[in-house]
């Protein structure tokens, strides 16, 4: 069974309102769905720091969503497109240098203590600012929380701080840790980030090294009609393969972040007791890029970057790479970004004529065997698209007589030779959009980031009129005015190519048909699934 239709037409496009109606009948589904069981899922990755806190990546969010809980939680209906989860209301100052977020009354961390304001203040200045990848963006300028009492936690910032950014960016970077657990203690490898306390509707109960995660059931979570399942059983699977095997065999329930390889998802939809589903991921939306070092003096001509652009055939890469589960690419920022999306940008249709022309004004002539120049090219070691579109730019760019030397590695070694020894000219990249673009995007191509940065700007691309864009809206609090620039931000981004946007693609869930309340929000993979049930 299709849920969702996944066509290269249908699958990004959907808006907020269409989302919010397609939600509905699973949200009133929760109401009703029945209690118990065990769900059994399949996990592909062991993270070996648990702590959301620390790593806002969607491996640990996976498991760890379950356990710890963010302030908010992105939604389809609801103000500002967020579902209170910590915090119940959130009020910026119209200076922009506070946040007073209202917490909720009554919780307790999974060893029975108190959730308080406390455990806010604790996270946000001790772990989010200083060691979360994310967090040290999005609270730079985070200088002090105030706790006036034990549900008020008011962010106090030094400069001037966008609302907009803080709401986006909740769900994303505000998972709270117990402060009892860690003060004092050296938090990168408190034993804590393994055996996770949290305040969510599951416990961490077990892990066993290549075996399974298991969560069980919060008995006494704050939500008194959840979580709905008793258990959770995270199946450590790391072939993809062998997801879609499991799921058919019934040895498994659901399968999420497209474990089960696109080539078979056709086949499988068809498999009586399962399902397709392509929603639930709205707001982790993934985007093929081509990263440039610009230190090779060929790659710093604009009229290379351009060449390269057009030789690339982003429908072909839509079709054939992904099979039509993804988007072409027209920028920095996906069109299932409504809020932030510029349609109206410089182009680069598929046409190799006008790129050969392009390189011929360059300077860059042909040698007798038709080759202009050579480059090390490095593909991301992370998913099977991003290794195939490796081989497939390799060809690409030997039609306009660019010879490309692919250079595969694995994950460390990729990460090391990209973003701290700058040892490549080319690399393909999955960089993640989370909603807003000082989340993890504007940090793709603005200038000054130190090396060893991962998925940043390590090509050594400086442009001053994007640089100052980007640092006034950093501190624009205007919604409308901030909106504004980060437009303008997409028009400069396509207009020089710092880095070159291909596609944008969002994962599958397959499930069987007894797994409810399947995609009940945007992040529903790295939610807490309080409301996911199962038949009975």
């Amino acid at each position: 069974m299709l849920i969702a239709n996944p066509t290269r037409r249908s699958f990004l496009q959907a808006g907020a309102a269409l989302l919010a109606s397609t939600a509905l009948p699973a949200i009133a589904l929760a109401e009703s769905a029945p209690a118990g069981g065990r769900l059994v899922v399949a996990a592909d990755s062991e993270p070996k720091n648990l702590n959301p806190a620390i790593v806002a990546s969607n491996g640990v969010f996976f498991v760890a969503s379950k356990v710890i809980e963010p302030l908010a939680e992105a939604a389809f209906t609801g103000e500002d497109g967020l579902s209170p989860r910590l915090a119940t209301s959130w009020e910026g100052s119209d200076d922009g240098l506070s946040v007073t977020f209202r917490l909720r009354e009554g919780v307790t961390w999974h060893d029975g203590k108190p959730f308080t304001s406390a455990d806010v203040a604790f996270s946000a200045l001790e772990v989010w600012k200083p060691l979360q990848n994310l967090g040290r963006i999005v609270f730079a300028h985070l200088e002090a929380v105030e706790t006036p009492d034990a549900a008020t936690a008011i962010f106090r910032f030094s400069t001037p701080t966008p609302l907009q950014l803080i709401r986006n960016a909740l769900p994303v970077v505000s998972s709270v840790i117990p402060k009892h657990l860690y003060e004092g203690t050296d938090i990168a490898t408190n034993p804590a980030n393994t055996q996770l306390v949290g305040t969510g509707p599951f416990r961490f109960a077990e892990y066993k090294p290549g075996e399974y995660y298991r969560l069980t059931r919060n008995e006494a979570y704050w939500n008194k009609d959840q979580p709905k399942l008793d258990e959770i059983i995270f199946r450590v699977l790391p072939d993809r393969a062998g997801a879609g095997a499991a799921l058919e065999a019934e040895e498994i329930q659901l399968a999420a972040f497209s474990a089960v390889p696109l080539a078979d998802l056709d086949r499988i939809s068809k498999v009586p007791g399962l399902a397709v589903v392509t929603r639930g991921y709205e707001a982790l939306t993934y985007q093929l890029v081509v990263e440039i070092n610009h230190r090779r003096k060929e790659l710093a001509d604009l009229k290379v970057r351009q060449a390269i652009a057009h030789a690339i055939d982003k429908t072909f890469v839509v079709d054939t790479i992904f099979l039509g589960y993804a988007e072409a690419a027209t920028g920095p920022v996906p069109k299932n970004a409504p809020q932030f999306y510029e349609a109206d940008v410089p182009a680069y249709a598929f046409d190799v004529a006008k790129a050969n022309a392009l390189l011929d004004e360059a300077g860059y002539a042909k040698d007798a065997n038709g080759t202009r120049f050579t480059l090390k090219l490095r593909p991301a070691p992370y998913f099977n698209e991003t290794r195939q579109f490796g081989d497939y730019l390799r060809q690409a760019l030997a039609a306009i007589g660019i010879d490309a030397e692919l250079v595969n590695a694995d994950s460390a070694a990729h990460q090391k030779a990209v973003y701290t020894d700058h040892d490549f000219d080319l690399a393909v990249a999955p960089p993640v959009f989370r909603g807003d673009p000082a989340i993890s995007t504007t940090i793709l191509v603005q200038s000054g980031i130190p090396a060893g940065v991962g998925f940043s700007n390590q090509g050594g691309y400086a442009n001053a009129e994007l640089d100052a864009v980007i640092a006034k809206a950093a501190e624009t609090i205007d919604t409308a005015a901030r909106t504004a620039l980060y437009r303008q931000f997409q028009k400069l981004v396509a207009a020089d190519l710092p880095l070159i946007n291909v596609a944008e693609w969002g994962f599958i869930t397959v499930a069987r048909d007894s797994v409810l309340n399947v995609a009940s929000n945007p992040r529903w993979a790295v939610s807490n699934w309080a409301d996911t049930a199962l038949k009975t």
